[in-house]
C-alpha cells in the first residue's frame, strides 16, 4: 500500500504545482492539507515520511488519539463541525480550526482561547450552496460574521467551502474568494479531490485532498 500512496502523494503534488502555475501564480502557493479522518496509520505514515506535515482531521477526539505522540511533527487542521463542548480541546490541540460557523461558537472559542493563552487560527466556513444538511454561515451574513468574530478578538485568516457535490463547483468557490477579498482575508480552504485544480484557479490557498491520495475511507 505505501507504493500506491506515495505515487498518489506525488502525483497530487504535481497536479497542484502545475494548477498554480497555469493560475499566474507560484508553484508553491498552495499547501495541501492530506485529509487523514477514518485512515488506517498504514496508509498515513508513508506521506508523513514523505514530507507531507499538514493534515486535516474531522474529531477532535479521533485526531487527540491519532497524533499527540506525535504531535510537534506536523500542523493540524479541524475541517469537520466543531460542537462547542469539544472547544476547548479543539483549541488545545489544533493549530487550525477551519469550520468556525456559527455565533455560539465564536462567543466559546473565544472563551477558550481567553483561559488557554492559546489561540489557534481560525476559518470561517461559508455555506456557498445554501444547502440545508450543510454547515455554515450562509453568503449574505459572512460579513457580519466575520466582523463579529474579529469583535470578539478570533485570529480569523481566511474562509473554507464545501460546494455541492454535483454541479460546477467554479462559481462557489469565486464567490468565497470574493467574500474573502472584501473581507481583507487571504486565505482560501477550497477545493478536495475531485476538484481541487478548479479551486486553484479560483485562489485556493491550501486544498484538502483524502479518496485521491490514500484511497477510499476505512
Amino acid at each position: 500500500m505505501s507504493s500506491e500512496v506515495l505515487s498518489a502523494y506525488a502525483s497530487i503534488q504535481r497536479r497542484i504545482q502545475a494548477a498554480a502555475l497555469a493560475a499566474g501564480r507560484p508553484a508553491d502557493a498552495v499547501a495541501l492539507v492530506a485529509v487523514s479522518k477514518l485512515q488506517p496509520w498504514d496508509h498515513i505514515a508513508p506521506v508523513l515520511d514523505a514530507g507531507q506535515r499538514v493534515f486535516g482531521e474531522n474529531r477532535v477526539q479521533e485526531a487527540m488519539g491519532r497524533w499527540s505522540e506525535r504531535r510537534s511533527e506536523v500542523e493540524l487542521r479541524l475541517i469537520g463541525p466543531l460542537q462547542s463542548n469539544k472547544a476547548r480541546d479543539a483549541v488545545a490541540f489544533f493549530d487550525v480550526i477551519e469550520s468556525l460557523d456559527r455565533e455560539k461558537l465564536a462567543h466559546v472559542l473565544a472563551d477558550e482561547i481567553q483561559a488557554l493563552g492559546r489561540a489557534p487560527r481560525l476559518f470561517v466556513q461559508v455555506n456557498t450552496g445554501l444547502e440545508p444538511q450543510k454547515a455554515g454561515v450562509v453568503p449574505g451574513e459572512a460579513d457580519g460574521f466575520i466582523a463579529l468574530c474579529r469583535g470578539l478578538d478570533l485570529p480569523v485568516e481566511g474562509l473554507m467551502c464545501i460546494p455541492p457535490a454535483e454541479g460546477d463547483p467554479a462559481p462557489h468557490f469565486r464567490l468565497l474568494a470574493k467574500i474573502a477579498a472584501r473581507n481583507g482575508l487571504a486565505r482560501l480552504s477550497m477545493g478536495m479531490s475531485d476538484d481541487f485544480e478548479t479551486a486553484i484557479a479560483c485562489g485556493a490557498t491550501s486544498v484538502r485532498v483524502g479518496s485521491a491520495l490514500f484511497g477510499s475511507r476505512a
